[in-house]
């Protein structure tokens, strides 16, 4: 064949369009499917579990570190580009070994497939979780050699090369494949987690057997930009590794209690909501809390006390832990006396008035005071195993973190914040402090290196909650200062000035805040 007559290789932009489209439209289908059916994960969604079940400690602490509550978006967005980037190499590559392209698409759906085989967080059977997997391949398959022959590319013998790259043809695939494309996204986002959230809008809560005493007065300072006392639902902090909040609907929700115990029980939600429940105010922390960190929050909780769950199966004598399970497979291990001492441990349904939010851990989840959320505060709860810490490891053991979690008791500089500027004649500052089940006794805070001076504390509402404080600095003088503060609790520890990180135990040290007074 003559140089004038030979087929026209498709320029190297229409083979990266051709990877591109192939796996998003794979993608979008398959992630289409995942939301139309309960408890399945998307392919995303199970490469990114897996990434995180294998990450190591440390790019975990630095995930949290560097990108804070949005660490799931950036994994997310990270496992698509890489995606995207190899699948459009893939593509370039298929316009003179289309074969080649094609063996690189079915690479990345075994490693998906691999995913969703071993994907921990699916609560549907194994066989129906593989199946949007295997629909994202079959349709970035398939849409690969459609657009491997508009670019006059043949996969098999029994399509030979035709006069070379169809342009016209090219682009009325890439268009309809956009638009398959454009389908998958919209019934994601329209149908995803449906199921619970339609559960969750169809709850009314009964009012508490015990209800809370009133905040009480002066809980909170009158300082502006202090942390509300009590922490909205919208901006109360979220760590966990869930990347697709699950969707656990009441009605088939269950929670089983077994192992230790002298008789097994299994409660649905509505013998929970029958049940004797109890309203208390409680602050939870996360260990991934830096010094002066946003990850603490104090809420209105709702549900029944942990120890008369575990007074109704009889606890043997022989038991130290509790193993919770969460609808997606993640486990926590808790000191059986947090669960059944007089704190006010609760297996919660509500949170500030309202059914849990489904990112809280609707239908029900557990609240611990004074012990760290990786030890105690599982999300989606459905299984309590009384056990012995010898017998088990739950998720963050084996990754660097002790079994056992007591809250480290720290305070927060609120006002001012980093580099603000204040004027001279309102040098107003103030913040939070906390020590579940202890108290704080005192705040004190320094200015430059001058003398520890006493805030004023807020009302104390409860040993299990925050305490606000505050503190006017009346000759203050003009320029940059820094703040610092530290709290002493009511069995006379005072915080300590030695920095240590996230892991294995949670943060100490003091926070302190460069400021300015003009």
């Amino acid at each position: 064949m003559t140089s004038s007559t030979a087929p026209r290789t498709a320029p190297w932009w229409a083979g990266a369009i051709s990877g591109f489209l192939a796996a998003a439209a794979g993608l979008a289908v398959g992630t289409g499917v995942s939301a139309l059916l309960t408890g399945v994960p998307s392919p995303v969604e199970s490469v990114g579990n897996r990434a995180i079940d294998y990450a190591p400690p440390f790019l975990k602490d630095f995930a949290i570190e560097q990108f804070g509550t949005n660490d799931k978006p950036v994994l997310i967005a990270g496992v698509v580009a890489t995606l995207a980037v190899v699948a459009m190499l893939a593509g370039v590559v298929g316009r003179t070994r289309p074969r080649t392209a094609l063996g690189v698409i079915a690479v990345l759906g075994l490693v998906a497939v691999a995913a969703a085989a071993t994907d921990r967080t699916a609560t549907a059977s194994r066989a129906l979780t593989l199946v949007p997997t295997l629909v994202t391949v079959a349709v970035a398959v398939g849409a690969m050699v459609l657009l491997l022959r508009r670019m006059g590319r043949a996969v098999t013998e029994a399509h030979p090369l035709s006069t070379g790259f169809d342009r016209r043809g090219f682009l009325i695939t890439a268009a309809g494949l956009t638009a398959l494309a454009a389908v998958g996204g919209t019934v994601s986002r329209a149908v995803g987690g449906a199921a619970a959230a339609a559960s969750r809008a169809g709850i009314r809560l009964p009012r508490p057997a015990r209800p809370a005493d009133p905040v009480p007065a002066g809980a909170q300072v009158d300082v502006k930009g202090v942390s509300s006392y009590l922490t909205s639902n919208k901006d109360f902090y979220r760590v966990d590794t869930a990347l697709r909040v699950p969707d656990v609907p009441a009605e088939g929700w269950q929670l089983r209690i077994h192992g230790l115990v002298d008789r097994e029980v299994t409660l649905s939600y509505r013998e929970v909501m029958d049940m004797p429940l109890v309203e208390r105010r409680v602050t939870l922390t996360c260990v991934s809390n830096e010094v002066g960190g946003p990850y603490v929050g104090n809420a209105t909780w709702l549900g029944v006390l942990t120890k008369d769950l575990l007074e109704r199966a009889g606890v043997q004598s022989e038991a130290d832990a509790v193993k919770s399970t969460s609808a997606d497979g993640w486990t926590a291990g808790t000191p059986i006396e947090a669960l059944t001492d007089d704190r006010s441990s609760l297996l919660a349904i509500g949170m500030n008035g309202e059914p849990l939010p489904l990112i809280h851990g609707f239908p029900a989840r557990l609240v611990v005071p004074g012990l760290y959320g990786y030890v105690s505060a599982t999300k989606w709860l459905t299984d309590l195993e009384v056990t012995r810490f010898s017998d088990f490891e739950a998720y963050w053991t084996p990754r660097g973190y002790s079994a056992k979690a007591p809250i480290k008791f720290s305070s927060r500089i609120d006002v001012p914040g980093a580099f603000q500027e204040l004027p001279r004649d309102k040098v107003r500052v103030g913040g939070v402090a906390w020590a579940q089940t202890v108290g704080i006794e005192k705040v004190e805070v320094q200015v430059d290196n001058g003398p520890w001076q006493l805030a004023d504390l807020a009302t104390e509402d409860t040993t299990e909650t925050w305490r606000q404080w505050s503190w006017q600095w009346d000759d203050a003088t003009e320029g940059s200062h820094r703040l610092t503060v530290r709290a002493t609790t009511k069995d006379g520890t005072t915080q300590t000035s030695d920095r240590a990180r996230i892991r294995p135990d949670g943060t100490t040290g003091w926070h302190s805040v460069q400021f300015r007074v003009a």
